[in-house]
């Protein structure tokens, strides 16, 4: 029959390499996030500057009443398109703020959790240094 005071922890060092492990990995998943969020968002800006161009083009002839109904459609369709941007590329800057705020998050969790261990293993040495004089 098993003891139940056999039961043994993992050592304190081993359990700071595990959630250090952890932690980087969560780090690293954000940064990506980031990094694929803000690509999205500048292929996204130059699709919106080439149909800003468009749209302009389109202005200027219909200025000129040289545009057939075809083109007043196209125009319709490049309004939607440029207002369809603009909305995503807000969508996408909410998320980089929520994901900067993760990261935030994150690190100060890390930092405080470091700063735990340094406390307790200081206030550690010291009371071994009592219990010894």
């Amino acid at each position: 029959m098993a003891s139940i005071f056999a039961f043994r922890t993992r050592s304190p060092d081993r359990d700071r390499a595990t959630d250090k492990v952890r932690f980087d990995q969560l780090a690293r998943s954000l940064d990506q996030l980031s990094s694929e969020i803000a690509a999205e968002r500048t292929g996204i800006r130059k699709r919106y500057e080439a149909v800003s161009a468009n749209a302009a083009f389109l202005v200027e002839a219909m200025d000129n009443s040289e545009v057939s109904q075809r083109r007043a459609t196209e125009m319709d369709q490049l309004t939607e398109t440029l207002k369809t941007c603009l909305r995503r590329i807000e969508a996408l800057g909410r998320q980089t703020e929520f994901v900067a705020e993760l990261r935030h998050v994150l690190d100060t969790f890390v930092d405080e959790g470091r700063e735990t261990v340094e406390e307790s293993s200081a206030s550690g040495a010291l009371e071994e240094v009592r219990r010894r004089l």
